[in-house]
């Protein structure tokens, strides 16, 4: 079972540093730690970094801070259903 909280707090603990605004996904590559393959894990949910772009996650680009891109991750994987 996936812990929200705790992927929540994953996705803005990698992508909080990135240079906002951003207009694309490759703003946030040197933000995180391992690339587009920084791995993202809780219960029974693992993805990377660039399977998140290509799954569901975020994509309403440009984002002004990471809440709302965080947000519209989660958003994205919930109604894929991967969490």
């Amino acid at each position: 079972m996936v812990d929200k909280d705790d992927l929540r707090e994953q996705l803005i603990d990698a992508f909080e540093g990135a240079d906002y605004p951003v207009n694309s996904p490759m703003d946030l590559v040197p933000a995180l730690p391992n690339g587009p393959s920084t791995t993202f894990e809780s219960g029974d949910f693992s993805m990377t970094a660039m399977e998140l772009n290509q799954k569901g996650g975020g994509g309403d680009f440009p984002y002004d801070d990471v809440d709302s891109l965080v947000g519209d991750i989660m958003d994205g994987l919930e109604d894929e259903g991967y969490v």
